[in-house]
């Protein structure tokens, strides 16, 4: 039995989990934005983030810090589903923040939780409270103003700009989908989050192979290969991207074990205001009075959707509540990638 002591994590190991994912995410998305500025190859890149995801989970289990399960072959297509949504979401996030500043990188991903509601409606998991479709309301009405309303020097109204939009819509859209797919697909690996991820990054390494050669990659992969100082420049930033990107895995988990949704969710929040003022000061964002609003209310539209559900979750499961069943059961916190 669990004591109340280790049930409570101290204020400094709140501190530091919280400290530790916020870190971690805006190293992420600083180095990734930095290197796909001068890469040609953004899926190349991530198949390389994606190795190097691998090798550590390996060097984990030889470290003995976690335990890695037996490969079975019969559990791969039960997974696809799975695959094919981390894989396109992936590349679509990555194709997102190359043709986007990273000061509006968080606004073109803005309509993640939104189309998590609306999937799960649609497959009847449940329909949200009134007060959840007003947040969820919000947070799209700051996506509008963010993509109609920002009119500045930074490229806004530009054909690349709405490329990245529109795979920052498509990459929304991929991670609402694979959010939910990750239930569904647990219970193949006895319900092992380590054993997932293990067979979730090495399936889409192989996965992301093809699209490589189909996006027409592999000339200036071959090209890079023969320049030193581009090969040692996309060799650093793939080591570190794919460092940071297993350790934000590590810290969203820890945030979410030793904190809880709201107070995740209030970090992300403030992750992505660090990670705006950031890009000012190291990619020469412009920040707009549309898109500071924006950012704003698709930030308030987020913390106020997870304190309703929240607060919706306590009532239901308040010995008061009796035998009521929940007003719905549409997820408390969407899968979240940087």
């Amino acid at each position: 039995m669990v004591s109340q002591a280790e049930a409570s994590p101290s204020q400094s190991q709140v501190f530091g989990v919280v400290s530790f994912y916020i870190v971690a995410a805006i190293v992420m998305v600083t180095v990734n934005k930095a290197l796909l500025l001068s890469s040609p190859v953004p899926v190349f890149f991530l198949f390389c983030q994606l190795f190097v995801a691998v090798a550590l989970l390996i060097a984990s289990h030889f470290g003995r810090l976690i335990s890695l399960p037996r490969w079975e072959w019969d559990i791969i297509p039960k997974l696809w589903p799975m695959i094919a949504a981390n894989v396109l979401g992936l590349v679509f996030n990555n194709l997102c923040l190359q043709y986007v500043d990273a000061s509006f990188y968080q606004i073109a991903r803005g309509l993640v939780l939104p189309i998590t509601v609306a999937i799960a409606v649609t497959t009847r998991q449940g329909a949200p409270s009134h007060r959840a479709i007003a947040c969820c309301g919000l947070i799209t009405a700051g996506f509008g103003i963010g993509l109609l309303l920002d009119r500045n020097s930074t490229g806004n109204g530009t054909s690349s700009f709405f490329i990245g939009v529109l795979f920052g819509i498509l990459s929304s859209f991929t991670t609402a989908i694979h959010s939910i797919i990750i239930k569904r697909s647990l219970p193949q690996v006895n319900d092992s989050a380590v054993h997932l991820a293990w067979y979730t990054n090495v399936l889409s390494s192989f996965a992301i192979i093809p699209i490589i050669v189909l996006t027409g990659e592999v000339p200036a992969v071959l090209e890079m290969f023969f320049d030193p100082s581009q090969l040692r420049t996309f060799f650093y930033g793939s080591l570190v991207t794919g460092v940071f990107g297993f350790l934000i895995c590590v810290a969203g988990f820890l945030s979410i074990k030793v904190t809880s949704p709201v107070t995740h969710m209030v970090s992300s929040a403030a992750r992505g205001v660090i990670q705006t003022m950031l890009s000012v000061w190291a990619f020469g964002d412009v920040i707009s009075r549309s898109r500071a609003a924006s950012i704003v209310i698709i930030t308030t539209g987020s913390i106020a959707y997870v304190w309703v559900k929240h607060s919706e979750q306590q009532k239901t499961d308040s010995p008061l509540a009796g035998r009521e069943e929940p007003e719905d059961q549409v997820p408390l916190v969407a899968k979240e990638e940087v």
